[in-house]
């Protein structure tokens, strides 16, 4: 089994076409063919289920993708000590994050990593945080910043960067304004403005309702922190947010209102892989980030 099939076999599953696959990897179309088969006829399994359209993933081929990822992880994490031997840092790091963590600037580590290391490509990829730490599993990411709302898939570790409380936000002319916390049972039933579900801030609150016993209307859902606020700010329900949020300029004029309740604390962790899967250019981005 050769490398170059690996990578070939991934293109096209990533892609869902051999057309497309080809063009990406700059190779024809016939070659590609041939270079898929070698590896069907190797492993003594087919890896797609074609048709005239687009290419799909056996049972085989899904077992086949993980694995592929990483080996072809490994393979660039040694050309990388190897460069970083001589003098030289080179490669790609891909990185995932969820939206507004408040407890890392992803911008600005992000810009210090690559005035430092200019020679390796830098990736951003922006989720909830149920996708990154599957990306990160599977070898699709090399790390990411996410609130802890469960525990890590197997594989993958999670180190903490920070913590902090869960607050409501509401408009001033709102019936719960004016207090200084308010417990969960006065919100049974309120209409809330939230995230899509695969976002940790919902989860936390999707959690801390369903353990209470509670229920927890969410009436609109977005997937972004300023169409919430903006939401909010209308009058069109309440938020359940990490506090820093409270502290963005858009939620200014806003009521905060502490919970009374001991809920979860919005935790922000880094994901890793396992350890001998990580590349150079990841130690560095987080010598960077202790420092």
């Amino acid at each position: 089994m050769e490398l170059r099939h690996l990578e070939h076999f991934v293109a096209v599953a990533e892609e869902g076409h051999f057309t497309r696959a080809a063009q990406r990897l700059i190779i024809s179309q016939s070659g590609l063919s041939a270079s898929i088969r070698t590896l069907e006829r190797e492993l003594g399994a087919a890896l797609f289920h074609r048709n005239t359209r687009q290419v799909s993933l056996t049972e085989a081929g899904r077992a086949l993708l993980a694995e592929s990822r990483r080996a072809l992880a490994s393979v660039e994490a040694a050309r990388e000590a190897v460069a970083a031997v001589n003098g030289l840092l080179r490669g790609t790091v891909r990185i995932g994050a969820e939206q507004c963590l408040g407890a890392v600037d992803v911008p600005g580590l992000l810009a210090r990593f690559r005035s430092a290391h200019a020679g390796v490509e830098v990736r951003l990829d922006q989720a909830g945080s149920a996708r990154l730490l599957d990306d990160v599993r599977a070898g699709v990411l090399d790390l990411a910043f996410v609130p802890v709302v469960a525990p890590p898939p197997d594989g993958v570790e999670l180190v903490p960067l920070g913590a902090e409380a869960m607050v409501l936000l509401c408009r001033p002319d709102h019936r719960l304004a004016g207090r200084a916390g308010v417990a969960l049972s006065r919100l049974n039933g309120t209409a809330f403005v939230d995230f899509q579900e695969e976002w940790g801030a919902r989860q936390l609150a999707d959690a801390a309702f369903a353990a209470a016993g509670l229920d927890r209307r969410v009436t609109m859902e977005v997937n972004d922190v300023h169409t919430l606020l903006d939401l909010v700010g209308h009058g069109l329900g309440v938020a359940l947010v990490p506090e820093h949020v409270s502290r963005k300029r858009a939620a200014q004029g806003l009521e905060v209102l502490a919970i009374e309740d001991a809920l979860p604390r919005w935790a922000v962790c880094v994901a890793l892989p396992a350890a001998h899967r990580r590349g150079i250019a990841v130690d560095r981005l987080l010598d960077l980030l202790e420092s």
